[in-house]
């Protein structure tokens, strides 16, 4: 099965059929955290280095590095970033920029074998990224919308999606690097968006034979118990197909969902991942008091 390998200086992972859910932190973001973009314009860097520490720590398989702060000098900002993060963690990185100017800055200073998010079926986008992917190596996350805009029918982003795959091989990148996104609408505005995305998947892991990655929140966009909801569709995607997701790893559920479906679909063998993260320690001297109780019983038995 199709295997896309990303890669910091020192460490590999694969996004795979066969492999454990990929995770891709999502928090180094100024998007929405007003408090995050200031102190980046600024240079203040110390909230991306928490928030990296605190991704990884949590069980973030790859982190995503977003500098996208209106009139900052984004190219300057995310491969500062991208640098920072590289110091403080081997964890592979996912260089996320709407700016080609960005990516190649990120790209330049990068250690390892990025995964760039993204490229649309858009033809400019795909003349601009898809030569830096080959340049410096890379693997792209596809994005299933074009210049007609993101289609509510799966057929559709599906057809873009076989596009962009065609489009990369044209550039001598091969179908294993390319990570197709097929969009996640939100349930809360259409009711079938979580039926129609299972099917998709489907087809881009049984046709096109790409992995495939997603932003897990907007799907319970608008709604309550978001993380309950997001927990719950991470699920069935793993079940059917999806190979990895950017997601925040500090939420529990979320985690456990991802966590349950590598369980359930034969990816954490002996359950190691699943008992490491949850079993409850034991209890301060219960080991010796249990085996004191023994030796009392054998004491009385014997007298």
């Amino acid at each position: 099965m199709t295997e896309t390998i990303v890669s910091s200086a020192s460490k590999e992972i694969i996004i795979g059929f066969d492999h454990p859910f990929c995770l891709i932190g999502e928090r180094i973001n100024p998007t929405g955290r007003k408090l995050l973009a200031a102190e980046m314009a600024e240079g203040d860097y110390s909230r991306v280095e928490s928030d990296a520490m605190a991704q990884v720590e949590a069980g973030a398989t790859m982190l995503d590095v977003n500098a996208g702060i209106p009139l900052a000098d984004e190219p300057k900002i995310l491969a500062e970033c991208i640098q920072l993060v590289q110091g403080l963690t081997d964890t592979p990185l996912s260089i996320d920029s709407s700016i080609v100017e960005a990516l190649e800055s990120g790209l330049s200073v990068y250690q390892g074998k990025a995964l760039v998010n993204s490229v649309t079926g858009e033809e400019e986008r795909l003349e601009v990224v898809l030569p830096l992917i080959k340049k410096y190596g890379a693997a792209v996350v596809a994005i299933s919308n074009d210049e007609t805009g993101i289609s509510e029918d799966p057929d559709v982003r599906f057809e873009v999606a076989k596009k962009i795959v065609q489009r990369a091989a044209d550039f001598g990148i091969p179908a294993c690097d390319v990570v197709v996104d097929p969009l996640v609408m939100p349930v809360g505005a259409l009711n079938d968006a979580g039926a129609q995305l299972m099917k998709l998947i489907r087809r881009l892991r049984d046709e096109l034979k790409v992995n495939t990655t997603c932003g897990a929140s907007n799907f319970s966009f608008g709604l309550p118990n978001r993380h309950g909801l997001n927990a719950a569709f991470l699920s069935m995607s793993i079940g059917a197909g999806l190979t990895s997701a950017i997601m925040n790893p500090l939420h529990d559920q979320e985690m456990a969902a991802v966590k349950g479906a590598d369980i359930v679909m034969g990816k954490d063998p002996n359950c190691g991942k699943w008992i490491k993260k949850f079993r409850e320690p034991a209890a301060p001297g219960a080991e010796g008091a249990g085996a004191g109780r023994r030796e009392g019983r054998r004491r009385r038995r014997s007298a």
